[in-house]
């Protein structure tokens, strides 16, 4: 009789056992893609052109960027002034990275189902998923209503944004964790804070490092962004002057280069620590 049952919710097709069977989620995951696809498709073919000269903006697209990318230099601001608003940008990225991931370490050991009671769970994910669904930029110009614009509404934007982001990782790797190992250490007479500490963190460590790295790589490109958005200072700011009050592409090209050349370095890093610790 077991043998007939488990047969029975076998699937066959072309005798061959069905590894794949559609489910109300696999259904609406393959819609939402055709969806999108087709809107992708066909959304360029309902855009007006009538207005729009193909030769010269042609023409004009492919100068910028050659002026942008083969021409680059420095015309408005010097190489070492670059450097400083980079190292601006990056201590926006830095200082918003480190108070997120504080925030996030004590949120996500009250966010992992094997910590926390599930009451308090769900409302800290429901807290932070509305936090999520709200871009950084926007959270960015609600805090300038109270700070103003500048580096303080910049970085507790992105503070704000990160500790959503971070209590989601963590809690994800707390989660990981061999329930027997908690239950062994409870078991013993540890108390909630032994658990965090002599087992929670040492075995999620190497987690938490490659998460808090890999927020500061984009806290890095949103600073960037914030700069020109919420004149938070920095290269970005000095990027939005370039384009749109110089309108010189050739400052432009080499600000780009510079920002590209940083976010590579931290790539490399990244790549770099989490190599380290996959080994020790």
């Amino acid at each position: 009789m077991t043998q007939v049952s488990l047969l029975q919710g076998i699937h066959m097709k072309n005798g061959k056992i069905k590894t794949r069977t559609l489910t109300k989620a696999t259904v609406t995951v393959r819609a939402v893609i055709i969806f999108l696809s087709i809107f992708t498709f066909v959304g360029p073919f309902l855009l007006k052109y009538a207005a729009i000269d193909w030769p010269t903006a042609i023409v004009y697209t492919l100068d910028n960027l050659k002026m942008m990318f083969l021409q680059p230099a420095f015309n408005q601001i010097t190489f070492s002034t670059a450097i400083t608003q980079i190292l601006i940008t990056l201590s926006l990225a830095f200082l918003a990275t480190i108070l997120g991931a504080v925030l996030s370490f004590f949120l996500a050991i009250s966010t992992a189902k094997n910590l926390a009671p599930a009451s308090l769970s769900n409302a800290i994910i429901a807290f932070n998923s509305v936090i999520r669904a709200v871009p950084t930029v926007l959270w960015v110009l609600i805090f300038a209503i109270v700070a103003g614009l500048g580096a303080v509404a910049a970085v507790l934007g992105m503070m704000l944004h990160t500790m959503a982001y971070l209590t989601k990782a963590y809690a994800e790797s707390f989660e990981e964790i061999e329930e027997g190992t908690i239950e062994a250490l409870r078991a013993a007479g540890a108390n909630w804070w032994h658990i965090i500490f002599h087992c929670v963190v040492p075995q999620s460590a190497s987690y938490l490092v490659s998460w808090t790295f890999l927020r500061f790589e984009t806290n890095y490109g949103v600073a960037i962004a914030m700069g020109a958005a919420a004149a938070a200072g920095g290269i970005g700011f000095e990027l939005f002057m370039s384009s749109s009050f110089y309108y010189d592409l050739h400052e432009v090209g080499m600000i780009t280069y510079c920002a590209l050349i940083v976010a590579i370095v931290l790539e490399v890093m990244a790549l770099q620590i989490k190599k380290h610790l996959t080994t020790h």
